[in-house]
């Protein structure tokens, strides 16, 4: 299992990716290729636009790799997703793509196009965080055939996962992908609730016409604090919106912006059992 690693978003840390090549000698049949890019600073971003947009296109149709996977979110990852998804080739659409965050806008690009195989997952950027290692080892594990860190509410019914923010700036979008019969699992960190609430409004909205199977609502984190109570917690929020749409609200789902976050291979489950 060769994975690349590349960041289209912001640049990650030389230390960093040391510490997560280290772990990765537990786990024999994966081997990890940081591009240079991951390292490139330009501003906000790892690099130009056309310096990710190559480096995402060379792991992407390398012929040689399984999997690619995305070293850190951070905002970015929408400039060069759509010349991204014009520009995949043969050798992309077997492949695993890897990450979370601002990455699901390739991860949804690479869905609405069927192309490949997007799973949101924790990311190399995760070993900075208090348990980091583990979220990292379970990625490993994962690319290794150990299923045990998959997200445990996953059965028979397509299923994908994203941030909030980031799946409602997909819709309307041609990156937003069609998710009938989907239960979609949502997440959320560092917003306000009224924010929070708004999104829920957009992204129920958008979900409802396509028939989803249902919502699943995910850690929502380091909330700040308003001036005033919001005087609604996350969890009424979520089933409220679900039944004004009437969306079926399915509960709890473990992923999130924190080291317990879960993998959530998108799409059926055949493939996630390897059959």
């Amino acid at each position: 299992m060769r994975v690349r690693l590349c960041a289209p978003s912001t640049p990650f840390n030389r230390d960093d990716a040391a510490r997560v090549v280290a772990l990765a000698r537990d786990y024999p049949v994966v081997s990890l290729d940081f591009h240079p890019q991951c390292f490139a600073v330009d501003g906000h971003f790892a690099g130009s636009d056309a310096v990710r947009l190559a480096a995402f296109l060379e792991c992407a149709n390398d012929p040689g790799c399984d999997a690619v996977w995305f070293a850190r979110g951070g905002y970015g990852a929408v400039r060069i997703a759509e010349d991204a998804m014009a520009g995949l080739g043969a050798a992309a659409r077997d492949k695993l793509f890897l990450g979370y965050s601002d990455a699901g806008t390739v991860l949804g690009g690479l869905y609405a196009a069927r192309m490949a195989r997007p799973v949101h997952a924790p990311m190399p950027a995760d070993i900075r965080r208090n348990g980091g290692e583990a979220a990292v080892r379970r990625v490993l594990g994962w690319l290794s055939g150990d299923r045990s860190g998959e997200e445990p509410g996953l059965d028979a019914t397509p299923v994908v996962a994203f941030n909030l923010m980031t799946l409602a700036m997909l819709v309307g979008t041609p990156l937003m992908p069609w998710l009938g019969g989907h239960v979609v699992i949502v997440e959320e960190v560092a917003e306000y609730l009224y924010a929070v609430d708004r999104l829920l409004f957009h992204v129920t909205a958008a979900l409802a016409p396509m028939g989803v199977a249902g919502i699943r609502l995910g850690r929502v984190s380091d909330v700040p604090e308003n001036d005033r109570p919001f005087g609604m917690d996350i969890d009424t929020m979520v089933r409220g919106w679900c039944d004004r749409r009437g969306i079926a609200f399915l509960g709890a789902a473990d992923i999130g912006h924190d080291a317990a976050n879960r993998i959530v291979p998108f799409g059926l489950a055949d493939w996630r059992r390897g059959q």
